[in-house]
């Protein structure tokens, strides 16, 4: 998701990130904010890096809260492991392979339940006024005639999430894989804390975007969930794992792994939750670590 925050941690940053203490075999990274300079590029140092772990054999898995529709950015960067994590875990595409669309195809969603995501409408509706509404499906974005419209990204219908969220017809599936819940005027670490309040024990709540906007997903479901399945069908134990991220969506991943790095730009909970931390995004953060990692190796 975009974002252009910046926090400076009272701690000053090492330039030399401290090396993980177990060897890595996986490298999982979340991408605005992140691997992605603030321009939605990857630096050729970065590139470079990532190129560099592939050849030694680590995986290399995106791990976001981007729809497999805006993961052109990385497809050319898919190195040794075509697979990536989507939607704050909701779903895992392959880069390597196309849809009928010349999208990501699915190979694993993780769908929130329609009348899971109506309960949770309802309760923001009631002590939250003035929330707006999307839906994520496989097919697209669906939202209210009052959600900030994303002009790269139209929608694929505006009507009340009550009836976005009916059972679609048409003659292929297309689960729910977050909703979405924008308002205008609360603060959005307030926005969170009151939806998780309400409705955390209904489905998992989250954000990454510095307006007030929830991203929220199946119960259950996040970047750390759906991470350690992938791991765990590869075989990878946790300790054998480094993450990046930069804002609350990443919290969990940079928990579960055995070395996690806050990037230098991130949420001031994100710098808490992580074991290290390293330079900014525009700075090549991530790629000073995997560079650190790999002289260690």
């Amino acid at each position: 998701m975009r974002h252009n925050r910046r926090v400076t941690s009272v701690t000053p940053l090492p330039r030399t990130p401290a090396a993980p203490s177990a060897p890595i075999r996986l490298i999982a990274t979340d991408l605005d904010g992140t691997l992605l300079r603030d321009d939605k590029t990857i630096s050729p140092r970065t590139s470079a890096a990532l190129d560099a772990a592939a050849r030694a054999g680590i995986h290399v898995l995106f791990v976001t809260g981007r729809p497999a529709r805006w993961m052109e950015v990385v497809r050319d960067h898919a190195r040794g492991d075509s697979l990536a994590i989507c939607g704050n875990g909701a779903a895992v595409v392959d880069l390597a392979t196309d849809d009928e669309e010349g999208r990501p195809r699915f190979v694993r969603v993780r769908p929130l339940p329609e009348e899971t995501a109506l309960a949770v409408v309802a309760a923001l509706r009631a002590h939250a006024p003035g929330t707006s509404f999307a839906v994520e499906r496989t097919s697209g974005l669906f939202h209210e005639l009052g959600y900030p419209p994303l002009h790269l990204d139209p929608a694929q219908g505006v009507a009340p999430a009550e009836k976005l969220l009916a059972e679609p017809t048409g003659p292929r599936p297309q689960p729910v894989l977050k909703l979405l819940a924008h308002h205008g005027d609360l603060a959005p670490d307030a926005f969170l804390a009151q939806a998780r309040s309400l409705v955390g024990d209904l489905v998992s709540v989250t954000r990454s975007s510095p307006t007030a906007l929830l991203e929220i997903s199946a119960h259950g479901v996040s970047k750390a969930s759906t991470l350690a399945l992938s791991c765990a069908e590869r075989g990878i134990r946790q300790e054998e794992v480094a993450a990046f991220g930069d804002m609350p969506n990443d919290i969990e991943m940079l928990s579960w792994a055995g070395s996690s790095y806050a990037m230098g730009n991130a949420h001031p909970d994100v710098l808490a939750a992580a074991t290290g931390t390293t330079r900014e995004n525009n700075e090549d953060g991530v790629a000073l670590v995997i560079e650190r990692i790999l002289a260690d190796g």
